[in-house]
């Protein structure tokens, strides 16, 4: 699956001295569901937004999505509202009184960010500041402005944004947003894996399709810097977290960057024999990742403390240009990563926003004339259940078996 280009058809800093949020208190909060199912946080979220919820035929997976919240799949579960919520939702945000200047991270399974965020034509930077966590600000229409659902089932959901984006030369992106969302049934799972299962194995799944439309007057190229799309899962960890990207041994150059936010020890990332593994436990912050001519389109995780199989799947077009999007400008600007992971951990202050671990998918650099779009699609799969299904599972799809995945660190 390839980055595609397809005819129309159809922010600057924030000023937010004045914009309060009503928003819900998790310490209030009640529910008839124990915290960490998918009833919870469906309750929880009604009281601040109009969600939308997909359902499978049988009603046992389900997934949120919110218009209010940038269109983002906020959780989902495999057991019906009883079952675990797979999602991160960071319920303290939800609460603050006004709105942070530099991301407002209400958490979200799948949300869409848009790149680059560093380099010389980054978007989370005004033009010529330092970029350090002080200057550093998310586009608005992705960080907490309204999106517009245009239709919806029990399947599928479709929203947009028109939004416009300054990057670090001072040139100011027109574009439209289009996210459509679906769940899928357990027959889509296996044909998109090339798996099967039986009843023994609980599983949710959701297809993503994201698409970006340059609505300025002029093109978007290596002249003007061009936008890029990004999907970022958003998981609770446990110490027996440990994310699997698998790669091309054949392909030439770095297996991976690992040094986003300071270089990752190496007692948390190794990799050998084309399988990059990576602790996902809260406790170390890190952000790793891997050039579009290694990636083979897929990346997951596996948490042995709830036997959750989590599977990653998304476009990548190796020869297509990709961003740099380190917070620095001394690099090529178009020499960047088609997959990332994160882990979070406490700041130099001591203080922490999670925990929680990412999984993450990028489209290529969307140089686009008037009117042209590019569409980025990203899956999302949990499985829980008998192992020795689990264990084929991810034999299949990652390539390595929930032992290896489960000593590796040990």
């Amino acid at each position: 699956m390839k980055g595609i280009k397809l005819a129309l058809i159809a922010p600057a800093i924030l000023l937010l001295n004045s914009c309060e949020q009503k928003e819900p208190s998790a310490a209030k909060f009640e529910s008839e569901y124990a915290k960490g199912t998918f009833g919870y946080d469906l309750d929880f979220l009604k009281q601040s937004d109009s969600v939308v919820v997909l359902n499978s035929k049988d009603g046992n997976s389900q997934i949120i999505v919110s218009p209010k919240y940038q269109a983002k799949v906020f959780t989902s579960t495999a057991d019906g509202k009883n079952g675990k919520s797979f999602g991160w939702i960071n319920y303290k945000t939800f609460a603050q009184k006004s709105l942070d200047p530099h991301m407002n991270a209400y958490g979200g399974e799948d949300r869409l960010w848009i790149g680059p965020e560093g380099s010389k034509f980054a978007v989370f930077f005004k033009p010529h500041t330092k970029m350090e966590f002080a200057y550093w600000h998310t586009p608005t229409a992705f960080d907490f402005e309204n999106w517009r659902l245009t239709a919806n089932t029990d399947k599928k959901a479709s929203l947009t944004k028109t939004t416009r984006v300054m990057n670090y030369q001072g040139v100011m992106f027109n574009m439209n947003i289009i996210r459509d969302i679906a769940i899928m049934e357990p027959a889509d799972e296996k044909k998109l894996l090339g798996i099967d299962f039986d009843d023994k194995i609980k599983s949710v799944a959701f297809s993503t399709s994201n698409t970006i439309i340059n609505t300025s007057s002029f093109p978007w190229d290596k002249n003007t810097g061009a936008p890029c799309l990004w999907n970022l899962d958003m998981f609770t960890p446990s110490p027996k977290t440990v994310i699997v990207v698998p790669y091309d041994i054949d392909a030439t150059g770095k297996i991976a960057t690992t040094d986003y936010f300071g270089q990752i020890p190496p007692d948390r990332v190794k990799y050998n024999n084309g399988i990059l593994v990576f602790k996902a436990d809260g406790k170390s912050r890190g952000k790793l990742g891997m050039p579009p001519n290694r990636t083979k389109k897929i990346a997951g995780s596996y948490d042995a403390e709830n036997n959750v199989l989590t599977i990653a799947q998304f476009d990548v077009a190796p020869k297509a240009t990709y961003l740099n999007q380190e917070w620095r400008t001394d690099r090529d600007p178009f020499a960047g990563d088609a997959v990332n992971a994160y882990n979070d951990g406490p700041l130099a202050n001591g203080t922490q926003m999670g925990p929680f671990y990412e999984i993450e998918s990028v489209s290529p650099a969307a140089f686009l004339k008037p009117g042209e779009g590019l569409t980025h699609k990203h899956s999302v799969f949990h499985f829980t259940g008998d192992k020795d299904e689990l264990n084929q599972i991810s034999l299949k799809t990652l390539g390595i078996s929930l032992q290896d995945i489960q000593v590796v660190f040990k």
